[in-house]
């Protein structure tokens, strides 16, 4: 709010005068002394000061409201984004999907169920993102950062998850049949319960995956995968997985 200052009394015209020095300059010395009289009684002019009252009182309204209504335009945010998702489901290509997805999920707003098969969602970044029971089958989610995210559940046949981090992933019960995981790492990741059919694990690091309550892993290429825990290359081909004869594409 701006101070509001009484100006001084200026004055008369007749003392105003007798400091001019040459005629031709009084035309401009009597404009500036009739502005110094008209700052005069603004400056003395109760209504004025009231504005100001009024216009400082309403910016505090202002910055009031906007906190105060912070949670609609949130809601609101959200609202557009998962009408993005909604919209392009069953399409293919990113159609703002990428950017909806992650903004929910940095609002940590749970994306259990959401479909987004057959999109291209390469380079989503969706740490710590609760997507169980997720559909992403024939999605392409290639050098993705999962990492600790629930994938409990999820439908991820013919997904391409090549060179994504997925370190601490739960994919718990997951349907990952025909999914490709090339070059992706899988540290730590809990693959219990879940189906691996023919799956592409070649050059995956599988430091410490919990492994053993695998529901089945018939024909999953294993070759060149990294760090495998005690026993899991073993019981892999045992199994039915299997070592392609190269250990790169």
């Amino acid at each position: 709010m701006r101070l509001h200052l009484r100006t001084k009394r200026p004055i008369p015209w007749s003392q105003s005068k007798k400091s001019i020095k040459h005629a031709w300059t009084i035309p401009f010395m009597a404009v500036e002394w009739l502005c110094e009289w008209i700052a005069y009684f603004l400056s003395n002019w109760t209504f004025l000061q009231i504005l100001d009252y009024v216009r400082g009182f309403g910016v505090i309204v202002i910055v009031v409201f906007y906190f105060y209504d912070s949670g609609n335009r949130v809601k609101q945010r959200h609202y557009q984004a998962w009408q993005v998702i909604n919209t392009a489901q069953g399409k293919g290509g990113n159609g703002g999907r990428i950017e909806a997805l992650e903004e929910l999920n940095e609002d940590h707003v749970s994306l259990v169920g959401v479909d987004v098969s057959g999109a291209f969602l390469q380079g989503l970044h969706l740490e710590k993102g609760d997507l169980a029971r997720a559909i992403l089958n024939a999605a392409d989610v290639r050098n993705a950062i999962v990492v600790s995210s629930d994938l409990r559940d999820a439908d991820l046949r013919f997904a391409n998850f090549r060179e994504c981090d997925c370190v601490r992933t739960s994919f718990r019960g997951a349907m990952l049949d025909e999914a490709d995981f090339w070059g992706a790492d899988l540290s730590g990741v809990d693959l219990t319960e879940a189906s691996l059919v023919n799956t592409d694990l070649r050059n995956t690091n599988l430091l410490g995956i919990k492994w053993k309550g695998i529901k089945t892993l018939k024909m999953a290429d294993i070759a060149g995968a990294r760090n495998a825990p005690d026993g899991f290359v073993a019981w892999a081909l045992r199994n039915g997985a299997m070592r392609s004869s190269s250990d790169s594409e």
